[in-house]
C-alpha cells in the first residue's frame, strides 16, 4: 500500500498488488474506492462505506482536481494504463 496524498484526515492510497481499472482507496473513518477512469472521464465513485456525505463531497473533489497526479502515480506503480 503507497499513500499517495493526505487530506481531511483521510489517506488516499493504491495498493501495490492491485487490478485494473486505475483507482484509489480513501481511508480514513470509513473507507472509499474511487475509479480513476469512470464515465465521460471523470473520477467515479465506486463505494464508500463510514464516510459522511459531507466528506465524501470534498473528497471527490479533492480527486477530480488531482486526478492526474493520481494517474501518473498509479502508473508508476502498476505500469502503463489501458
Amino acid at each position: 500500500m503507497v499513500v499517495i496524498h493526505r487530506a481531511y484526515g483521510f489517506r488516499f492510497v493504491i495498493y501495490t498488488v492491485d487490478h485494473e481499472p486505475a483507482h484509489i482507496h480513501i481511508i480514513g473513518t470509513g473507507q472509499a474506492k474511487i475509479n480513476l477512469n469512470g464515465l465521460g472521464g471523470a473520477p467515479e465513485l465506486i463505494y464508500s462505506i463510514g464516510i459522511k456525505r459531507s466528506d465524501m463531497k470534498r473528497l471527490m473533489a479533492e480527486v477530480c482536481e488531482l486526478r492526474d497526479i493520481f494517474k501518473r502515480e498509479w502508473e508508476r506503480i502498476h505500469g502503463r494504463l489501458d
